[in-house]
């Protein structure tokens, strides 16, 4: 692999962002490994900056003033003068809909906050050298292309030419293959421990896994809790296919507004409805050659399963708005941590959608039924985050395995993942024993001064504390239903006797993200 091309004093970095701090540490870091570095508080300035001195890259931020990152990015992109200069957005928001809508203005890549330095270092790295490489294959096509008219006779010159244009396309496939590294190394971080273990399930799930590879056109339906890993598993079946080099795009059916549903999955075209100002392709029109992964399936509205059933029969997609179908080619793995068959039963879920869907079914069992993998996923773990700290991998003392192993870890692999982080950190470095892993915080503590969160998520206040106000009250206890159940969406459903998709829409992604933190029981 091509190693990108070292920094010097002739390449310019504009770094956006309406934070000073932010531009301060920016700057620190980008000058400490020689790059010039040119600051902008706006996006207007931003825009003047990059016009006069056509910097190598821009760093910009999303959330600023009155002209925000994406429509920065868009008029930069409208300007013959700046339209080639790579754009990194810079963001704590990582939603779907933010990362597509990022590209969709023209960025090249997307860095959520908090972010770390190497990251930041090794993205820039790849996407300077990823421009440069691209400006030398452009003037080496201008010149062929002056060269075959004038020199038609001239054959073996011509094919020198076209030999140095091959190995510049070879160093920018290089370059790139450089920013894949980096994304497998942010998969490892989160999710490939899921596959650690020794059980024979893991054993038949990684069989699964391996068989769906060779079948790039099955769609797969991904069953088991929260936290077992879903994701995980499609990203594996997808990478792992023919279909690796295509987009996969993960959306949440649960997050997803209903009324907004179709656009976002299907497209629209100008007009189709108030605000619809210009075309939108839908995600299965982006996923186009690759897989697009449904979480949550289980809460799609009934009315938007028969569209779905349509786009998997004759994989056609129409935008909304629009008498024209378009032809799109993608594999659809679909996950749920609900019952299927008995939605089906009571008429909210389509049977003849879930046979479209599970082509093929991998069972994700919970981590409590593959205990025997416990400490496998705990000694990997412990070494992914004491690498991550700089730190010497310590070990895990026998009181705390026990602990581990007899903990009925509610919240599956991603629970175990949360316990090491914290004992590791709890501990320094030095053996980690029970205390450090502070299996009890995964409990509910009696007071809201001792976890310091507001009173009214506290599970165990009584019942003649609820609020006389209905909705009030609704909330309250959905909030209570949450914090009992560690924040597992669908266990606290089930208790309440709702559907998922009332959760979200009476509490939000704030409160839901603040139970999970309290955890469970």
């Amino acid at each position: 692999m091509t190693e990108p091309a070292e920094p010097n004093l002739a390449t310019q970095i504009l770094v956006v962002d309406d934070t000073p701090a932010n531009l301060d540490l920016l700057t620190q870091v980008l000058e400490g490994q020689g790059y010039r570095v040119l600051a902008a508080p706006s996006g207007e300035v931003a825009l003047r900056v990059a016009a006069r001195a056509l910097p190598d890259l821009v760093l910009l931020d999303v959330m600023m003033g009155e002209l925000d990152g994406y429509e920065t990015c868009r008029r930069l992109k409208a300007n013959a003068l700046t339209a080639d200069i790579p754009v990194l957005f810079i963001s704590a928001r990582d939603e779907v809909l933010s990362l597509v809508e990022g590209f969709r203005a023209g960025a090249v890549d997307y860095i959520t906050k908090p972010f770390r330095e190497e990251e930041v270092l090794a993205r820039v790295h790849t996407h300077v050298s990823l421009s440069r490489l691209a400006r030398e294959l452009k003037k080496k096509n201008q010149e062929l292309e002056q060269r075959s008219q004038d020199l038609i006779a001239a054959n073996q010159k011509f094919q020198e030419e076209a030999s140095q244009r091959r190995k510049a396309e070879d160093a920018l496939q290089a370059a790139g293959e450089q920013l894949s590294t980096l994304s497998d190394r942010e998969a490892e971080r989160w999710g490939v421990a899921g596959f650690i273990g020794r059980s024979r399930t893991i054993t038949r799930i990684l069989d699964d896994v391996r068989r769906l590879q060779n079948f790039g056109s099955v769609n797969v339906l991904i069953t088991g809790e929260s936290g077992t890993g879903k994701e995980l598993v499609a990203r594996a079946v997808h990478f792992g296919s023919t279909r690796a080099k295509g987009p996969f795009i993960p959306v949440n059916c649960v997050a997803i507004p209903e009324e907004l549903a179709e656009s976002i999955l299907f497209g629209h075209v100008r007009g189709a409805f108030t605000g619809a100002t210009m075309d939108r392709k839908g995600l299965f029109e982006l996923a186009d050659g690759g897989t697009l992964f449904l979480d949550e399936i289980g809460d799609m509205p009934v009315t938007l399963q028969a569209k779905l059933l349509r786009v998997l029969e004759d994989g056609c997609v129409t935008p909304l708005g629009s008498g024209r179908g378009k032809q799109v080619n993608v594999r659809v793995v679909a996950a749920t941590n609900v019952k299927i068959q008995e939605q089906i039963a009571v008429g909210s879920f389509r049977q003849d959608l879930y046979f479209r869907l599970a082509q093929f079914t991998v069972e994700l069992p919970p981590l409590r039924q593959r205990r025997e993998d416990v400490p496998h996923l705990a000694a990997h773990f412990l070494k992914l985050f004491a690498t991550e700290m700089g730190l010497a991998v310590p070990r895990l003392d026998a009181e705390a395995l026990s602990a581990l192993s007899d903990h009925p870890f509610p919240g599956n692999v991603r629970e175990l993942k949360n316990i090491i982080e914290r004992g590791l950190i709890e501990s320094g470095g030095a053996p980690v024993r029970a205390e450090h892993l502070r299996l009890m915080t995964s409990h509910i503590r009696t007071t809201a001064e001792d976890r310091k969160e507001p009173a009214e998520l506290t599970a165990s206040a009584p019942s003649n504390d609820l609020p006389l106000n209905l909705e009030a009250a609704e909330t309250m206890l959905i909030k209570r239903a949450l914090v009992e159940t560690g924040g597992n969406i669908a266990e606290a459903a089930r208790r309440l006797g709702v559907n998922r998709t009332r959760i979200y829409r009476k509490l939000g992604d704030a409160d839901v993200a603040m139970a999970k933190k309290i955890g469970p029981p």
